[in-house]
C-alpha cells in the first residue's frame, strides 16, 4: 500500500455506516427492522414484501428513502425521524480508530447518507466526537442519496472541497465511481472486492491509516 499516494491529500472524507463500525454491529440492523416496520405501515405490505422492497430501493436507488420518495412522495425529515430511533449503545468506543484520524493532516469529514444528528449519535458512540471538523448528512445534500453525482456535487461544493487534493472511504463501491470520476483517492473499507474505479482496499481502517501517516498503534 504506497503511502506516497496520499501524501498530497488535505481532506479525509469518510462514509459512516460500515465504514467507521464493522459490518458485523448490530446497529444497522435496527435500521433495517424501523425501515420495514415502516414500509408496512405506509405501503400496506407484510413483512416479507417489506423487507424486499427495502432491498430494491436500496439496490436501484442507492437508499430506502431514494426509492420512498421517488414512488411514493416520502417526506424525507418524517422517515429518518422514524428509521433513526434506535440504540446506540451497542457501538463502543473505538480508541484506535479516534487516534489514527486523528493524526491524518488537513480536514476531516463525515459524508453520510443518514441525517446529520445520526451521523453525530453514531460518531459519539464511537468515542469519535470532536475528531470530525464537518459532518455532512443526506439533509445537508437535499436528501440526495449517494450514489447520485448530484449529492457529491452539492456536498463537496458546500466544503469548498478540492477534489484532487481528497480522499473517500466507503464500504460500498458504488459510492466511490463519482468521488474517483472528480479526482479524489478512493479507499474501499471492508470485505467487498475492489473495482475498477477503487485505488486502495482494506478490511481494516486504523491499520490502513497508520500506515499512512506512521501515526504509533495504541
Amino acid at each position: 500500500m504506497p503511502a506516497k499516494d496520499f501524501t498530497h491529500i488535505q481532506d479525509w472524507v469518510f462514509d459512516l455506516d460500515h465504514t467507521l463500525y464493522p459490518a458485523t454491529s448490530q446497529l444497522f440492523s435496527q435500521l433495517e427492522v424501523n425501515m420495514e416496520r415502516y414500509l408496512m405501515r405506509e405501503l400496506d405490505l407484510d413483512q416479507k414484501a417489506a423487507a424486499t422492497r427495502r432491498a430494491t430501493y436500496w439496490r436501484n436507488h442507492g437508499t430506502t428513502l431514494a426509492g420512498l420518495m421517488l414512488h411514493h412522495n416520502t417526506d424525507p425529515v418524517a422517515y429518518l425521524d422514524e428509521v433513526q430511533q434506535i440504540d446506540f449503545s451497542v457501538l463502543a468506543p473505538d480508541p484506535a480508530l479516534r487516534a489514527a484520524i486523528s493524526a491524518l493532516p488537513g480536514r476531516k469529514i463525515i459524508f453520510t447518507n443518514g441525517s446529520r444528528t445520526y451521523a453525530e449519535n453514531v460518531t459519539a458512540a464511537l468515542g469519535l466526537d470532536n475528531v470530525f471538523d464537518t459532518i455532512y448528512g443526506v439533509d445537508d445534500a437535499g436528501f440526495v442519496s449517494k450514489p447520485a453525482a448530484e449529492a457529491f456535487h452539492t456536498v463537496f461544493t458546500k466544503a469548498d472541497l478540492a477534489p484532487t487534493r481528497a480522499a473517500m472511504f466507503e464500504d460500498d463501491p458504488r459510492n466511490l465511481k463519482t468521488p474517483h470520476a472528480l479526482g479524489l483517492k478512493t479507499v474501499l473499507v471492508g470485505p467487498t472486492a475492489p473495482a475498477p474505479h477503487i485505488h486502495h482496499h482494506t478490511a481494516d481502517l486504523p491499520a490502513f491509516l497508520r500506515k499512512l501517516r506512521d501515526a504509533p498503534p495504541l
